[in-house]
């Protein structure tokens, strides 16, 4: 039912920052008890979660990102947005944007887009 759409730029320079955008239909970032969230796939590697914006406008990132991630919306345009700063080489990845919701064992995926992928340069 949920739709979520990344978008960004393909390339960006290291020490810059990285900032997608995430586009969601079929539902809503600020009604839907979701946690709104991104995570990223390196090459040759397993999905990283980043954070995630709840539909209260909380967030929460990973430990191992914190110092370099913000999520932040649109509610108006029900989108989302990450920005990750200083990039270097090892933030290349696919990035997808998708729902996270409360199971048993913990947070379940939901939803996902099709994914972005971004490549670092020098």
């Amino acid at each position: 039912q949920v739709q979520l759409q990344e978008s960004g730029p393909g390339l960006v320079k290291t020490s810059q920052t990285l900032s997608l955008t995430c586009t969601v239909s079929g539902g809503s970032i600020t009604n839907d008890y979701l946690f709104w969230s991104w995570i990223r796939q390196p090459p040759g590697k397993g999905l990283e979660w980043i954070g995630y914006i709840t539909f209260t406008g909380s967030t929460y990132y990973s430990p191992s990102l914190n110092g370099r991630t913000s999520i932040s919306r649109d509610t108006s345009k029900n989108q989302f947005t990450l920005q990750l700063s200083s990039v270097t080489p090892e933030d290349a990845a696919v990035y997808f944007c998708g729902t996270y919701h409360p199971g048993n064992g913990g947070l379940e995926f939901g939803s996902w887009g099709q994914g972005t992928q971004v490549t670092v340069s020098s």
